[in-house]
């Protein structure tokens, strides 16, 4: 029986383009270990564009993940926020101690002579700053003249001149001016606040006042939990900060001391700059900057 058999050797042109595969004759890239899909194969069913595709997916599932865990810390650091100004609400209003009412509002009336056109404060004076700072910086109390007047603390008097230039050279404010509450000064990653909310009198609160004033403190630091070091400005911040995290033993206070807490920030200590310690030269700029680019140091 005859049999009938190809030989492509004699082939016509035209029944030799028929004999081309259609994934050929559409696709000449795709031959035996090309990486372009053939034709009349389902794209997806080809190990390079499934890989792709997994590849995709992943990529999309950690870009959902990012978004949801971003909008969780959002919520936390707006509710940080909210508990922050309704702390403040709750300092302004404040008249838990009767000789510090007295004094403030008193110096809110016999005005120094340069301020006497000026409508002081005269309220106790909360914190300020970064709700998600990671530095606080720890005062004394309200000047008379300075924070009772102006309604910020350290801003208005020349402990604040020192402190916001040395915060302003460290990167963490944009202005090295603070001299009204709506000057524009902004702190960065920085929280300024006081152990005692109101302008004591000779700027010596007792210790009755100032246990007066700890729940602030230890409310107002229980809202920064993002906060890795203090600044402690002078012995009576450092105090405050000790008693508020339990230092035991307590390290003798000094310019430039450290403190590490096994469960707490890392407290740093620095004389304050007030007029006492600036005038005398007892603290200079390059000292309260040396403590700043410490603090950066301990960040980084």
């Amino acid at each position: 029986m005859a049999s009938t058999r190809f030989n492509s050797a004699i082939r016509s042109p035209a029944r030799s383009a028929w004999w081309t595969p259609c994934s050929a004759r559409c696709n000449p890239g795709a031959r035996p270990g090309s990486r372009r899909p053939v034709v009349g194969v389902w794209p997806w069913r080809t190990s390079n564009t499934v890989v792709g595709l997994v590849a995709a997916v992943a990529v999309l599932v950690v870009f959902f993940v990012a978004i949801l865990s971003l909008n969780l810390l959002s919520k936390f650091v707006t509710r940080d926020a909210e508990r922050l100004i309704a702390l403040e609400a709750e300092v302004i209003e404040c008249r838990a101690c009767p000789r510090l009412v007295e004094w403030r509002e008193r110096v809110a009336l016999d005005k120094r002579a340069s301020y006497r056109d000026e409508i002081y404060w005269g309220r106790p004076i909360p914190g300020f700053g970064d709700p998600n700072a990671r530095i606080v910086v720890l005062g004394l109390a309200p000047a008379a003249h300075g924070a009772n007047r102006t309604g910020r603390v350290f801003t208005g008097d020349r402990s604040g001149d020192w402190l916001f230039r040395a915060m302003y050279r460290a990167g963490l404010a944009n202005q090295p001016e603070s001299v009204s509450i709506d000057d524009g000064l902004r702190l960065t990653d920085a929280w300024v606040t006081a152990a005692v909310k109101c302008a004591p009198p000779a700027n010596k609160p007792s210790p009755s006042e100032r246990d007066a004033c700890s729940p602030f403190l230890q409310r107002e630091f229980e809202m920064l939990n993002r906060a890795e070091v203090v600044v402690c400005l002078g012995g009576f911040g450092y105090d405050a900060a000790c008693r508020h995290f339990g230092v035991r033993p307590r390290p003798k206070f000094g310019h430039g001391v450290v403190v590490e807490l096994d469960d707490g920030p890392v407290l740093v200590c620095s004389f304050h700059p007030s007029q006492q310690n600036t005038f005398t030269g007892r603290l200079t700029e390059p000292m309260l900057d040396a403590v700043f680019a410490e603090v950066n140091a301990l960040l980084s």
